[in-house]
C-alpha cells in the first residue's frame, strides 16, 4: 500500500456527519452524483457550482467545487485519474446532478490498492455485525 491514511484505508467506520454543515457555509453548490458510462457504477459524489458546471461542459471533463479548499477541482489534476464528460442528467427538483463520464486512464480514485492501482472510491463495505469496514478492493 503506498499510503496509511486510517481515514481512507482503515476499518473503522468514522462518517462524517458535518459535511452537509460544511458545505451550506460555501453555499451556492449541488450535489453531483458520478456514475462510470461503461459500467454504471456510482463512482463518486462530489459538489458543483455554476463555474464547476459550465467548466465542465467547456473542457469535457468532470470539474468540479472543492467544498474544503473553495476552489475549482479539475478531477484527476494532481492523481491523473481524470474523467471524461459524457453527460450531465439533473433531477425532476432541479437540486443534484448526475455526470456520466468515462475514466480516460482507466482509473478512478485518487486512493490506490496494495498493486498500485486506483480502484473505486465506494472501495469498503459495511459489515453489519462488526460495525467495521470491509475491504473489497486490498
Amino acid at each position: 500500500m503506498t499510503t496509511t491514511n486510517a481515514l481512507e484505508e482503515g476499518s473503522a467506520l468514522t462518517l462524517d456527519f458535518t459535511k452537509l454543515e460544511q458545505v451550506a457555509k460555501v453555499g451556492g453548490v449541488l450535489p453531483c452524483a458520478v456514475q462510470n458510462a461503461d459500467t454504471n457504477e456510482v463512482i463518486l459524489v462530489a459538489y458543483v457550482n455554476e463555474l464547476a458546471l459550465r467548466t465542465s461542459i467547456e473542457e469535457g471533463i468532470a470539474v468540479f467545487w472543492s467544498t474544503s479548499r473553495n476552489e475549482l477541482w479539475r478531477k484527476g489534476a494532481t492523481s491523473g485519474e481524470t474523467f471524461e464528460l459524457l453527460d450531465v442528467l439533473v433531477n425532476c427538483e432541479q437540486n443534484s446532478l448526475v455526470y456520466k463520464v468515462r475514466p480516460e486512464r482507466g482509473g478512478i480514485c485518487h486512493t490506490k490498492n496494495e498493486a498500485g492501482e486506483p480502484r473505486n472510491c465506494y472501495y469498503r463495505s459495511l459489515d453489519f455485525t462488526t460495525g467495521e469496514l470491509r475491504n473489497l478492493d486490498a
